[in-house]
């Protein structure tokens, strides 16, 4: 990603919480990419925040930072059920806006923001940072190419092994919270990236460990013309099974291992540090004459990406790497496998017919969806 220009004014960011996804994440990144300036950020632990950026402006209130003059661009890093209410403050403020997955709640709250966002003449953007993981940038070249032929099943899991229920907002009974909405969306945006929208959806939640509040289980088969894509989630897998299983009518490719740059952020490391997003095991071909899968070569995997093409898409030239129409459609095929799973019936993505043109054909050169 080319560097902002020599002479023009860096981003200011503010951030909006800093619990896992905040300190882990959005905070290296905006720290790493040139031409963005991290700012405020808002949190109820100062000097754990002082400790980490010692020239940020720490406030209490995520409103507050919601609308900080200071501020050009909010990251909003907090609980779901805040996303909509917090972006909708920011929007009207004036500010650009990125949330973090998942978008909203509902698909009624992502609408109506999108909305907003085309009002005001903001950018909108999600970040569904799982586009640059190795393992799927693999995959997406394995598809283009045709290696498989046409693509008739596919396996995708996102997986944890967290047999006790921990006491946070994320397993407790409120908006938002469960493993659907948690790992949910890296499943289907990855999904929709390679596939498109699905037909019908078919699912499955459940809670399967004691005392759980929420769901901790999911099975979700999204349903297209002669394909089936099956995503999963758990949080009682240990280990063992595949990352990705793709199988078509020339062969299958298989993953095993997760993507490493998340425990590389978790560790300290940060983008460009030596063998950051490379993949240690390989995704495997296979074709029906071969005994022994031939290991596919992988790219590194780049979350900064996100952020050096959003910083672009302010400044320059660029597009946002995440449209508020492609976040919303991620939400309607959130809400259909949720219709799905309480009725026991198939379900239809909820877009309509201009939403669903927008997805093919985005509207504007900027930002701008």
């Amino acid at each position: 990603m080319t560097p902002p220009s020599v002479g023009r004014a860096p981003v200011r960011v503010a951030l909006l919480g800093f619990g896992f996804a905040g300190r882990t994440f959005h905070a290296p990144l905006i720290q790493a990419t040139d031409g963005l300036e991290l700012r405020v950020v808002a949190s109820s632990q100062a000097e754990a925040v002082r400790t980490w950026l010692p020239g940020a402006t720490v406030v209490a209130s995520a409103q507050e930072a919601a609308t900080h003059p200071d501020v050009e661009l909010v990251v909003i890093a907090t609980p779901n059920a805040s996303h909509a209410p917090l972006a909708e403050a920011a929007l009207r403020a004036g500010k650009h806006v990125v949330v973090d997955k998942p978008f909203t709640v509902t698909l009624a709250e992502a609408r109506a923001l999108r909305a907003l966002a085309l009002e005001c003449g903001r950018t909108l953007s999600v970040f569904h940072n799982r586009r640059w993981d190795s393992d799927f940038l693999a995959l997406r070249t394995v598809v283009a190419e045709g290696l498989l032929g046409h693509v008739t099943h596919v396996e995708s899991r996102f997986d944890r092994f967290r047999p006790e229920v921990r006491q946070r907002w994320r397993e407790q009974a409120l908006p938002g919270a469960g493993v659907w909405q948690d790992l949910g969306p890296h499943l289907v945006d990855q999904a929709l990236q390679l596939f498109g929208l699905p037909d019908k959806v078919h699912a499955l939640l459940a809670r399967h460990r004691d005392g759980a509040q929420v769901d901790d289980w999911c099975q979700v088969t999204l349903v297209y013309p002669r394909r089936h894509v099956v995503l999963q989630a758990s949080m009682l897998v240990a280990g063992g099974m595949p990352r990705f299983a793709v199988h078509g009518t020339k062969g299958s490719w298989l993953k095993y291992g997760m993507d490493s740059q998340e425990e590389q952020l978790r560790a300290g490391k940060r983008p460009g540090a030596a063998g950051w997003g490379v993949d240690p095991s390989p995704g495997l071909l296979w074709t029906g004459d071969s005994r022994n899968g031939t290991p596919t070569v992988a790219p590194p995997g780049d979350y900064l990406h996100y952020y050096s093409a959003l910083r672009e898409g302010l400044t320059g030239p660029g597009r946002s790497p995440v449209t508020a129409t492609q976040a919303l459609a991620v939400v309607s095929v959130m809400e259909a496998a949720v219709r799905a799973a309480e009725s026991g019936r198939e379900q239809t993505p909820d877009l309509t017919e201009d939403e669903r043109v927008e997805l093919v054909t985005p509207r504007g050169p900027r930002t701008q969806d």
